[in-house]
């Protein structure tokens, strides 16, 4: 299976597009060493969210972003015209260089291919997810969980803060739930950002339509935050992971408990 998809009965869904490491062997033999070393992983975030927002759903991709990226516009518009980014199927890393072999990587029939086998299921999974919540609530809440090295100049300058804070200026979700979670990331005493360098992906701005009842909002972790060091083998700091949980158990638990009324 290409996608996880747990439904639960709180309004609130967990969106999960890059935690996956699945590379289909065909397109693995096509990556050189950097496209195989899997780097711009999203490293253990669903290990860091499991169990943090009781009754939440949960849509999980299993493949990786290499193969398609399942939070990029499936037209392959850029997100953020003018500054470095990867696309719907990369063919290069964050920092920029080739991840494939050939240099060139898939090709237009590939990419559409790809993405009827991937992104189409991840999405309609999550369509469903949000329109159960709805259903039930009247509203849903998609928070989408993604994290990054906090150091890479080919796509921002410096270091980026702990907490990344994404609603595409305040379009995508309620102000009373960008207010919250912006309140909670500032109560932690950690470095933070409101729509910084990652002001919500493909998935939060084309879900988020807070008048029609869904509201998204999208977290970028530091990765310095629960691991132990930013680099192979991309291990799992329990300690630093369980300070962090709190926070972040604090931030769903308002998301799951917010409501329009």
């Amino acid at each position: 299976m290409s996608v996880e998809a747990h439904f639960g009965d709180s309004p609130l869904v967990l969106g999960l597009p890059h935690t996956g490491t699945h590379v289909p062997p065909d397109i693995a033999a096509r990556l050189n060493a950097r496209g195989q070393a899997l780097a711009d992983t999203d490293w253990h975030i669903h290990q860091l969210y499991d169990g943090l927002a009781e009754g939440a759903s949960s849509v999980r991709a299993s493949f990786h972003r290499y193969v398609i990226d399942a939070n990029r516009d499936p037209g392959g518009q850029s997100l953020y015209p003018g500054q470095n980014t990867t696309g719907l199927c990369p063919t290069t890393d964050f920092d920029g260089l080739p991840i494939y072999r050939d240099g060139a990587g898939p090709t237009a029939e590939e990419v559409a291919a790809r993405a009827q086998k991937f992104h189409a299921p991840y999405h309609a999974a999550m369509a469903e997810a949000l329109a159960r919540a709805k259903a039930r609530h009247g509203f849903a809440v998609l928070y989408d969980c993604h994290s990054i090295r906090s150091e890479i100049p080919f796509l921002f300058a410096g270091v980026l803060p702990d907490f990344n804070i994404g609603t595409n200026l305040g379009t995508t979700c309620a102000a009373s739930i960008e207010a919250g979670v912006l309140a909670r990331c500032k109560a932690t005493g950690r470095s933070h950002v409101l729509n910084g360098r990652f002001k919500g992906g493909w998935t939060t701005r084309h879900y988020g339509q807070p008048a029609q009842g869904i509201h998204a909002i999208q977290m970028e972790l530091a990765q310095s935050t629960y691991l132990a060091a930013e680099a192979p083998p991309w291990t799992y700091d329990a300690a630093r992971a369980t300070r962090l949980r709190a926070q972040l158990s604090d931030i769903l638990t308002f998301l799951s408990h917010w409501s329009p009324q």
